[in-house]
C-alpha cells in the first residue's frame, strides 16, 4: 500500500477507536433526504400554516461514559444578531435513543421522563417550528444531539438556551447534527 494511503488508514482507524466504535449519528424520517422539513413541523402563527409538531429524531453511537443526552434546534440564519433557538431539551435519560413526533410539546406524554424543556427565543418552552419572513433564501435549521457526561446539567426549566449551551460546552462527549431547510 502506498504510504499516504497507510497514513490515511491509520488516521481513520484512530477515529473509529478500539473495537471499531461508530460515531454518534442523528437522523429523522420526518426530514427528507434533501433536508427539507415537513410542513407538519412548521410553526402555525405569524403567517405560517404548519402543525408546529416536533419531528421524530433518532440517534445511535453514543460514546462510553454517556450519562444523558441534550438536543437543540436553532436557526443560524435568523434576522437577529445571533441565531434563533427553536428547541432545547436536556437531561434525556441515557437509555433513550429517540424522540417521538410531538415530544417538543412539554405537556405531551412523548417527553422522556426526567427531560427538561426550556424557553426558546419565541418565549415559551418546547419546540417552535420554522417560520421565517417571506422572501430571501431558505433558512437552515440545525438539530444537534449531544452525548453528555453527567446525569443532569446544572440548569433547570428557567435556564436560557445560552446557559444550557455553556454547560454543554464542558460536558459534551460527542455531538451529531442534522440540518433541515425551510423557506417561504
Amino acid at each position: 500500500m502506498p504510504k499516504p494511503i497507510l497514513i490515511l488508514a491509520a488516521f481513520l482507524g484512530c477515529l473509529m477507536g478500539a473495537g471499531g466504535a461508530k460515531a454518534l449519528t442523528l437522523s429523522s424520517p420526518d426530514i427528507n433526504p434533501a433536508g427539507r422539513i415537513a410542513q407538519g413541523q412548521v410553526f402555525n402563527r405569524l403567517g405560517c400554516s404548519g402543525g408546529n409538531i416536533s419531528p421524530v429524531l433518532n440517534w445511535l453511537g453514543a460514546p462510553k461514559g454517556t450519562k444523558s443526552f441534550a438536543l437543540s434546534v436553532y436557526d443560524p440564519d435568523a434576522a437577529t444578531r445571533k441565531s434563533f433557538w427553536h428547541w432545547v431539551i436536556f437531561n434525556i435519560p441515557p437509555n433513550v435513543f429517540s424522540l417521538r413526533r410531538g415530544a417538543g410539546d412539554p405537556r405531551s406524554d412523548a417527553v422522556p421522563d426526567g427531560a427538561v424543556q426550556i424557553r426558546t427565543d419565541f418565549g415559551a418552552a418546547g419546540y417552535v417550528g420554522p417560520c421565517q419572513p417571506r422572501g430571501g433564501k431558505p433558512h437552515r435549521y440545525l438539530f444537534t444531539i449531544f452525548a453528555v457526561d453527567v446525569d443532569k446539567l446544572d440548569a433547570d426549566e428557567k435556564a436560557s438556551p445560552g446557559f444550557v449551551a455553556f454547560n454543554l460546552h464542558f460536558h459534551t462527549l460527542a455531538e451529531a447534527q442534522l440540518m433541515s431547510v425551510w423557506g417561504r
